[in-house]
């Protein structure tokens, strides 16, 4: 039998190798419409979710309270799911992966604001070399006028403020419920674009599409168990494994190699994100003690 933060591990890194195999699909799919991509993205999320919703509330498992809460997040994570779909399909892998590692920067800042949290120096050294990290990163697009640097950017905005209210919603909604409304939204949204001209795709085409929304749904899944079982200080350096990934994927697949501009901003990132969860676990363990000794 495994222990509590064996199977964190292991929900994470299954996570990690779903979201990665997405992340390969999409940027593949370039001969569909986005809009064609998002709809195999939330259909078969949705289908992957009545897989798990229990029995006593499949009756009533779309009831909620703070309807509200749930629109801001499907809002926002629609606009980090468009960026971060273009984004792979016009950068490098390894470019992507690495300034969407740069969220939990975002998700400080927008915590001062949405949810009156004191960050300390160390939290904001941390956002000061994340920002760093994400100017070595762009300066290249920024200096060849290349407009689609900004995607992954505006992906670690939306995934923040997703961050936000899913914190603020788990304190009442059930997981499955929040990705639920979140798959559904991707559906509705991409039946707008079918104007566009949707492309008919092959059977083997169909299958790999069908993928994105089954890799999508389960690594929201795992990462949610992964979290669960484990202590989020334990599991998210994991998370960097993706960076492996996308650079040994990029490679062979499409003859990309990263560059040291990239490699050394990845870095900054990277330390900074490791910073801010760091202290994160602090400030939670000191406000636990302090609790306790009241």
């Amino acid at each position: 039998m495994l222990t509590k933060n064996q199977l964190g591990f292991l929900y994470m890194f299954m996570s990690i190798c779903a979201f990665s195999l997405m992340d390969i699909i999409v940027k593949w799919s370039v001969d569909y419409p986005i809009g064609q991509v998002l709809f195999f993205r939330g259909f078969f999320g949705i289908i992957f979710y009545f897989f798990i919703i229990p029995r006593n509330r499949l009756h009533n498992f779309y009831k909620t309270k703070r309807s509200g809460l749930h629109f801001l997040r499907c809002i926002s994570g629609l606009i980090a799911l468009v960026s971060i779909f273009i984004a792979l399909r016009e950068l490098p892998l390894a470019t992507v992966v690495s300034i969407s590692f740069a969220a939990p920067i975002f998700t400080t800042i927008f915590s001062i604001f949405l949810l009156s949290e004191k960050v300390g120096i160390f939290r904001w050294l941390a956002v000061i070399v994340g920002f760093v990290g994400i100017l070595i990163i762009t300066e290249p697009g920024i200096s060849e006028l290349n407009i689609y640097y900004i995607f992954p950017i505006i992906f670690c905005l939306g995934l923040s403020y997703v961050a936000i209210t899913i914190r603020q919603l788990s304190s009442t909604e059930p997981v499955w419920l929040i990705s639920f409304y979140f798959s559904l939204s991707i559906t509705l949204l991409s039946f707008f674009t079918i104007p566009q001209g949707w492309v008919l795709p092959s059977l083997g085409h169909t299958i790999l599409l069908c993928l994105v929304g089954i890799f999508g749904g389960v690594a929201n899944l795992w990462l949610s168990q992964s979290y669960k079982y484990s202590e989020v200080s334990l599991v998210t350096p994991l998370k960097y494994l993706a960076l492996v990934f996308a650079i040994i994927f990029g490679y062979f697949i499409w003859d990309e190699i990263p560059t040291i501009k990239t490699l050394i901003g990845a870095l900054l990132v990277i330390v900074s994100t490791l910073i801010i969860f760091k202290r994160e676990i602090y400030k939670k363990k000191i406000i636990g003690s302090e609790t306790l000794n009241d």
